[in-house]
C-alpha cells in the first residue's frame, strides 16, 4: 500500500511524527512498519502527553519491590511474601460493546498479574455510567456488569469491591477501570524481559484474529458519530482459554525455563516483542508464518496489530523450548517457537523468509514523542461555600430517603449480586460489608485490604484537593476496615489532552494525588492513564482513580461497617464544616451551583489512619465506617441498614445549619461503635482528633435529633428496604417517589432548600 498523507493520518501520526520515523529507519517505513509505529506511539502506549508528569509520583518505599515500568507494581508483605497489583481503563471497547469490552478487561489485568508469577486472588472495578435515563444507559450498564461477571466468575477469581457512581458527563462515554491483585513468593517474581542472545521467543496462548486491530489507536482518540463502526478494534474474550493460560503459565514459572514473559495486551505481538526487548537492550527476530493464526489470508500488519486476547510471548532458555512447548500443549494451548533473541538492537520481522519489517528497538522508546502540552485554568469563579438559604432544625426525613434512594447512594447489591465475590475461600469481607475489601493470604494469619476511590466531581471543581481526597478516602476505607495503607496503583481518566484545560486538571490531580502519597507513605507503584475520554468536544469530569493495598497484620482486625448490637456508645471522629460544594445533596438541590469541594488536611488524615490502627490493636470498636459521599446521614444510615439502628442527640454540635449538619462532605471523618468508649475518646486525643460521644445503637430505631428536636426518624426496616431497593427500580424505570410513598411515607418533597 501506498504511504499517502491520509494514511498517515487514519494511523493517528502527525506529520512531524511521521517525519521522525522516516529519520529513524533512514527510509520511509512500509505498511506494517506505520502500523508498529503508529501503535507503539499511540497516547495509549506511549503515555506521550502524560509522561512529563508521572514522573512526579512517588515511586519508592520500604515495602515497594517493583515499581512502574513493568506489568504490575510489587510490594513486599511480610514473610517472603509479595502482592502484585495494578488498575487499568477499558473505557472505548466498553462503551462500544458493553460485554466483551468489560469482559476483556478483565481479562487483560488478570494476565498483568500472572504475567509476574503471581497467581490473582481478588479484583475490584471502578465503573462510571452517564444517567440512567441517558440513550443506551441502561444497556451500558446491564452489559458492562455481565461482561464482568461473566469473565470474572468464569475464570474463577472473585470480584470483592469497587465502586459505581452516574453522571451526565458520562453519557458519551462511560469509564470501566478493572483492579486485580495476586500473591506469589519474592523469589517469584518474573518479569517481561527478552534476555540472552539466541534465547526463543515462544508464542502461547489463542490464535490469532483479527480482532482488535487497532485497539490501541482506538482508545487514543475521542468518541464521535462514527463510534459504532469502530466495533471491529473491540477484542473477544473466553474466560475458560484464559484459566488454563494462567495455570500453564504458573506451571512453567515452577521450572527455571522461563527467561521473560510478557502479555500481548494494547498492540499484541508489537509492543510485547519491543517492549521486552526494549527492557534487555537486545533484538529479536520473528517468524511470523509460524504465528498461530485463526483465520485465513492474516497478514504481517494484521498479525502484529491484532490484539486477540488470551496470548502471552515467553523468551526460554535455549534448549528448554520443548519442555514449554509440551506443558502448554498438555494444556490444551497453542504454543509455537516463532523467534529468537538477537544482539543487533532490532525487531525484525520474517515472512515466508523475507524481511518484511525492521525497526530499532531503542528509538521507538527514546525517540518516541514527549509532548508538554499547554496548560490553562479555566476562567472561572468558584466561591468557597454553596450559596443557599441556611435551614432551621426540623423534620428532614423526605429529603434523606429521596438521597439515600439516589443512584450514587443506594446499595450496588443488584450488581455485585452477580459477581461471585468468595471463590477460592479467601475473602473476609464481601461487598457493601466495610469499606474496604479484605481478603486473608492462607498460611501467613495477615490479609489485604484494597479499595478504589475517587470524587471525579470535587476533581472538577478543583483538581489539586481531588487528587488529594482520593488518596485520603482510599486510605481511610483501609484504615476503618483493620488495614495499614501501604501503596496504590491509579488509573487516570482524563479527556483530550491537546485541549489546555484538561492538561491543567491533569497536572493539578497528579500534584494533589503525589503530595498525598508522600505524606500518607503510599507510593505510586503501577497505574495506566486513559485520554480522550469525551465525544464531539464533551469530555468526561477528570477521573484519575485510585486502587489501594493494604496490609492487615491478623486477618482477625478491622470491623464491618454494620452497628452490631444495641446498647453501645457510638462516637463521631473529626469535625463537620459547611463544606456542600461537590456534595451529593448540592447535585440534588442545586444541581447548576459551584462552590469548592472540602479541604483535605493531610496530617489529620494520617493521624486518623494512625488512631485506627491502634484502636484496632488494643480491641476497642465494635464497627467502623468513614464519613464520605452523603455525609453523616447517609453514612448512619450504613451502619444500620442490617438491623441495628440507632438514636442520635447532637445537642449543639458542628454550630451549622441541619443541612450542613446531615449532609456536609468534611474529609477525616469517622462513624465507631464502642463499649469503651472512654478508651475510644482517650486515644483519639492522643492523636489530636476531634471526637465526641453521639449517641447509642438501639432495636430498630433510626433517630437523629438535635436539641431534642427530631432532624430524621424513620425505622430501620424501612431505611433498609428503600436503600437496598432502588438501584433495581431506577434500572427499571420506575419511580423511587412511588416507591417511598408505597411503604407508608408521604411522597417527597423536591430539595430545594
Amino acid at each position: 500500500m501506498n504511504i499517502t498523507a491520509e494514511v498517515i493520518a487514519a494511523h493517528g501520526l502527525t506529520p512531524d511524527e511521521y517525519q521522525r520515523v522516516e529519520q529513524i529507519l533512514g527510509r520511509a517505513p512500509n505498511y506494517t512498519e506505520l502500523g508498529i509505529f503508529s501503535v507503539m506511539w499511540s497516547e495509549h502506549c506511549s503515555y506521550k502527553s502524560s509522561r512529563v508528569h508521572l514522573r512526579k509520583f512517588p515511586t519508592t518505599g520500604p515495602r515497594v519491590v517493583q515499581g512502574p515500568g513493568e506489568n504490575a507494581g510489587v510490594i513486599d508483605i511480610g514473610d517472603g511474601w509479595v502482592a502484585a497489583f495494578k488498575m487499568e481503563s477499558h473505557n472505548h471497547p466498553s462503551f462500544i460493546e458493553p460485554y466483551q469490552g468489560a469482559a476483556t478487561g478483565v481479562g487483560g489485568i488478570l494476565r498483568d498479574i500472572f504475567t509476574m508469577g503471581a497467581r490473582p486472588i481478588a479484583c475490584l472495578d471502578s465503573l462510571r455510567f452517564g444517567e440512567l435515563d441517558a440513550p443506551r444507559m441502561k444497556y451500558l450498564v446491564d452489559g458492562v456488569v455481565r461482561g464482568i461477571s461473566g469473565y470474572g466468575n468464569c475464570i474463577g477469581i472473585p470480584t470483592i469491591g469497587g465502586e459505581t457512581s452516574f453522571h451526565r458527563s458520562y453519557n458519551g462515554n462511560i469509564l470501566v477501570n478493572v483492579f486485580a491483585l495476586g500473591v506469589t513468593t519474592r523469589d517469584r517474581i518474573f518479569t517481561g524481559t527478552a534476555s540472552g542472545v539466541g534465547n526463543p521467543v515462544i508464542y502461547v496462548g489463542s490464535k490469532t484474529g483479527r480482532d482488535g486491530i487497532h485497539g490501541a489507536t482506538m482508545a487514543s482518540a475521542e468518541f464521535d458519530e462514527a463510534s459504532e463502526e469502530k466495533r471491529p478494534t473491540v477484542q473477544v474474550g473466553d474466560p475458560f482459554t484464559e484459566k488454563l493460560l494462567l495455570e500453564a503459565c504458573l506451571e512453567i514459572m515452577e521450572s527455571d525455563a522461563v527467561v521473560g514473559i510478557q502479555d500481548m495486551g494494547a498492540a499484541g505481538l508489537t509492543s510485547s516483542s519491543f517492549e521486552m526487548a526494549g527492557r534487555a537492550g537486545t533484538g529479536v527476530r520473528m517468524n511470523l508464518d509460524r504465528v498461530p493464526v485463526r483465520e485465513s489470508g492474516m497478514t504481517p500488519y494484521e498479525i502484529m496489530l491484532s490484539e486477540s486476547q488470551e496470548r502471552m510471548l515467553i523468551v526460554a532458555k535455549r534448549g528448554r523450548e520443548d519442555e514449554v512447548v509440551r506443558t502448554f500443549e498438555k494444556w490444551d494451548l497453542n504454543a509455537a517457537v516463532v523467534g529468537e533473541v538477537t544482539d543487533d538492537g532490532f525487531v525484525r520481522l520474517l515472512w515466508d523468509g523475507a524481511e518484511v519489517a525492521a525497526i530499532p528497538v531503542d528509538p521507538i522508546s527514546t525517540e518516541a514523542p514527549v509532548y508538554e502540552r499547554p496548560m490553562s485554568a479555566p476562567q472561572r469563579v468558584i466561591p468557597q461555600s454553596l450559596a443557599r438559604q441556611h435551614v432551621e432544625d426540623g423534620d428532614l426525613t423526605d429529603d434523606f430517603f429521596r438521597l439515600i434512594a439516589s443512584p450514587n447512594l443506594c446499595s450496588k447489591r443488584w450488581i455485585w449480586e452477580q459477581y461471585d465475590t468468595t471463590v477460592r475461600t479467601n475473602t473476609i469481607a464481601r461487598p457493601e460489608r466495610r469499606d474496604a475489601a479484605i481478603v486473608r493470604v492462607k498460611g501467613t494469619g495477615r490479609a489485604l485490604a484494597m479499595t478504589s476511590d475517587v470524587n471525579p466531581l470535587y476533581c472538577f471543581l478543583d483538581p489539586y484537593e481531588g487528587g488529594k481526597q482520593a488518596v485520603a478516602e482510599a486510605a481511610r476505607n483501609i484504615a476503618v476496615s483493620g488495614g495499614r495503607p501501604v501503596a496504590i496503583t491509579d488509573c487516570l481518566d482524563f479527556g483530550s489532552p491537546e485541549r489546555p484545560e484538561i492538561m491543567w486538571q491533569f497536572a493539578e490531580c497528579i500534584r494533589g494525588i503525589s503530595e498525598a502519597c508522600v505524606a500518607l507513605g503510599t507510593p505510586v507503584v503501577s497505574g495506566n492513564v486513559s485520554f480522550y475520554n469525551e465525544t464531539e468536544g464533551r469530555a468526561v469530569l477528570p477521573t484519575p482513580t485510585v486502587g489501594m493495598v493494604g496490609i492487615l497484620e491478623r486477618d482477625t482486625d478491622g470491623c464491618e461497617i454494620a452497628f452490631p448490637e444495641p446498647g453501645l456508645d457510638i462516637i463521631l471522629i473529626g469535625e463537620t464544616r459547611d463544606e456542600l460544594g461537590g456534595s451529593e445533596w448540592q447535585q440534588f438541590a442545586r444541581p447548576d451551583a459551584l462552590a469548592a469541594p472540602p479541604r483535605v488536611d493531610l496530617d489529620r488524615e494520617k493521624a486518623l489512619v494512625s488512631f485506627f490502627i491502634e484502636a484496632y490493636e488494643h480491641r476497642l470498636l465494635r464497627s467502623a465506617h468513614d464519613v464520605a459521599n452523603g455525609g453523616f446521614a447517609i453514612a448512619l444510615a450504613e451502619c444500620a441498614v442490617d438491623g441495628v439502628g440507632c438514636h442520635i442527640e447532637l445537642a449543639d454540635h458542628a454550630k451549622v445549619d441541619a443541612i450542613a449538619l446531615l449532609f456536609s462532605e468534611s474529609q477525616g471523618r469517622a462513624i465507631v461503635s464502642t463499649s469503651q468508649s472512654e478508651a475510644v475518646l482517650q486515644l483519639a486525643q492522643q492523636h489530636n482528633l476531634p471526637a465526641m460521644r453521639i449517641g447509642r445503637t438501639e432495636v430498630a430505631t433510626f433517630l437523629i435529633e438535635r436539641n431534642g428536636i427530631p432532624l430524621i426518624r424513620t425505622t430501620v426496616p424501612e431505611l433498609a428496604r428503600i436503600w437496598r431497593s432502588s438501584f433495581a427500580l431506577l434500572l427499571g424505570g420506575d419511580s423511587i417517589d412511588d416507591f417511598i410513598r408505597g411503604i407508608g411515607e408521604e411522597a417527597p418533597e423536591v430539595l430545594a432548600h
